[in-house]
């Protein structure tokens, strides 16, 4: 490169109306204009930074002179530039008022360029109104700014608005490719579309990033150096993830963010471009919406053929997640986190959308058996026959001897995840909580039919062992323990026990402490298997509840002999 170099910026600034990229439509007003002599005294051009304002507007000071000009003489004292930025006071305002009187010393039009006009002060707007409305025959303003909001609507009112458009991604790189053709310089379109998205819209930034990849690469542009030099992240990235999204496999998703974030990429940067990825991918499932890829041929092609694989309900409700954890990013504490639950969110879609979940949605296990299975409503007939003994838990590998599976840590870390975030566990409603026990008493009772007992049972052995249960673990409650004091017990074969209680009340608490009656049974007197059968009908054999103090007191009696003696020697009576 030679030695007075010149960036692309300046040396490719548009010289002609048809070299002006992507404002066909502004450019194309302003020439009419000309040709057809409507030439406003104001113009306003406002739009993003780097989209030709300032460019059209010097193109314009120059056409409106040419009919009135020798070719190639010199514009300076018809073309007058102002920066706002530095020139904001009244007094600098006051000197366009006092210069503006002046007709031109050559050519028909002075022209007044005032670049970032919204850096004015009140007061310079004030000043500058009346002369704005009423300039002389030979004046022309044209006004800059990248904020039309901060410009007063009394100067909004006396110029002509042009709103510039941020210039489109292809527009971009057709553009460089021609600046690349005419450097000498190779360029995949690949790098040059990166470099077009990274301007975001902005032609100067595009030629700035284009010299900079230069500098960096020489003189041949490949796709991996620009992202390299750029610090963007791959597009392989988003396409392997949404593979791995596809068949639900979360521990890959992890381990793939894992990988981006130790190469030193922004997460809240890869959640933005996830969303952008989805949103290609829901672009790709229409064929009239595909000329919204902002993208390379080559990407393009990648794009339909995975949208191919995904529904768009799955890509709506994906674009849903990502958008919600993009708005939470910056308050919440730990982002790694966040983002982590987002893709196991993401990667649990397709495991919702074949279980049938509608009311909440829950994430899918990272393997089978590593989290609790829901335990099935099975009857006696249809349960499977089950084994003897529980079998045994498998033993750690020799190569990691007392050490977790790493799977199983990270499935209990997503389980207690969903739980904080409510999406396993939603608020229970009052009928929730009244149904609570009966529900907890099914599934005990599923789990009695599974079992088989280790041996046969007698009612005397169970009435001890119910006893102990009664003095070891319910003396602390005295409503409790009333409840399992008066029931009745019946062995109707080795597996099942009927208990009869005089209300449902008492039913009530003996679901309560359904689950620890069996444990204790199982572990204290080895008793396994056994059903209750619960017996709330106030039977005539029982009689509990239509019983006089007399009769109780006899009954008790008849069962503890030494109950008799005692009121017999001390003569008690019931009162």
């Amino acid at each position: 490169m030679s030695a007075n170099f010149i960036v692309s910026a300046r040396k490719y600034r548009p010289d002609t109306w048809e070299s002006v990229v992507g404002q066909q439509a502004i450019t194309t007003t302003l020439r009419n204009a000309i040709a057809n002599n409507q030439v406003a005294q104001a113009y306003l051009f406002c739009g993003p930074r780097g989209v030709g304002k300032t460019t059209c507007a010097r193109l314009f000071a120059r056409a409106v002179n040419e009919g009135f000009i020798e070719p190639g003489a010199d514009l300076s004292f018809n073309v007058f530039e102002l920066d706002a930025a530095s020139n904001n006071s009244v007094d600098d305002i006051r000197n366009i008022v006092d210069t503006v009187r002046i007709p031109p010393q050559i050519g028909r039009y002075k022209v007044y360029i005032i670049d970032e006009v919204h850096m004015l002060s009140a007061s310079a707007f004030n000043a500058f109104l009346k002369t704005l409305e009423e300039p002389p025959a030979h004046a022309i303003f044209i006004l800059a700014t990248t904020e039309k909001h901060k410009i007063l609507p009394t100067i909004l009112s006396r110029c002509q608005v042009f709103d510039f458009n941020r210039i489109k991604v292809r527009d971009i790189a057709e553009h460089l490719a021609y600046i690349a053709g005419r450097e000498d310089i190779t360029a995949e379109p690949e790098a040059l579309h990166v470099i077009a998205e990274k301007a975001d819209g902005a032609m100067r930034d595009a030629l700035s990033i284009f010299d900079q990849v230069v500098a960096f690469t020489g003189r041949n542009l490949t796709y991996k150096e620009v992202i390299a030099n750029l610090n963007v992240l791959d597009y392989e990235y988003y396409f392997t993830l949404t593979d791995h999204i596809c068949k639900e496999d979360i521990a890959q998703c992890l381990v793939l963010f894992d990988d981006v974030l130790n190469k030193g990429f922004d997460a809240h940067h890869f959640v933005i471009g996830l969303g952008s990825h989805f949103r290609n991918l829901l672009v790709c499932k229409d064929p009239q919406t595909i000329p919204l890829l902002e993208v390379s041929d080559r990407v393009a092609d990648k794009f339909k053929q995975q949208a191919q694989a995904l529904d768009v309900l799955t890509l709506l409700k994906a674009i849903e997640f990502v958008n919600e954890c993009d708005v939470q990013f910056r308050a919440s504490k730990h982002q790694r986190l966040l983002v982590e639950l987002l893709l196991m969110k993401l990667a649990s879609i397709p495991y919702n959308q074949r279980e049938g979940e509608k009311k909440k949605f829950r994430l899918k296990p990272f393997r089978e058996g590593h989290l609790q299975p829901s335990v099935r409503s099975q009857t006696p007939q249809s349960a499977p026959s089950p084994s003897p003994s529980p079998s045994p838990s498998p033993s750690p590998s020799p190569a990691s001897p007392g050490k977790k599976p790493a799977a199983a840590s990270v499935s209990r870390t997503a389980e207690a995840m969903l739980t904080s975030t409510g999406m396993v566990s939603d608020v229970p409603s009052i009928r929730a909580l009244k149904s609570k026990p009966a529900q907890q008493a099914a599934k005990v009772e599923q789990q009695e039919v599974l079992a088989v007992p280790s041996r046969p049972y007698t009612l005397e052995e169970i009435e001890h062992a119910w006893n102990q249960f009664i003095q070891r673990r319910l003396t602390s409650n005295k409503q409790v323990y009333t409840t399992f004091k008066v029931a009745v017990l019946e062995l109707l074969d080795q597996s099942c026990l009927r208990v009869a209680f005089p209300s449902a009340t008492h039913h009530h608490y003996f679901n309560d402490h359904r689950s620890a009656l069996s444990e204790f049974l199982k572990t204290e007197f080895d008793i396994v298997g056994l059903r209750y059968e619960v017996d709330t009908q106030k039977a005539e054999e029982i009689k509990l509840s239509t019983r006089t103090d007399r009769e109780k007191l006899d009954a008790i009696g008849e069962k503890y002999p030494a109950v008799r003696t005692l009121s017999k020697v001390f003569q008690l009576r019931v009162d």
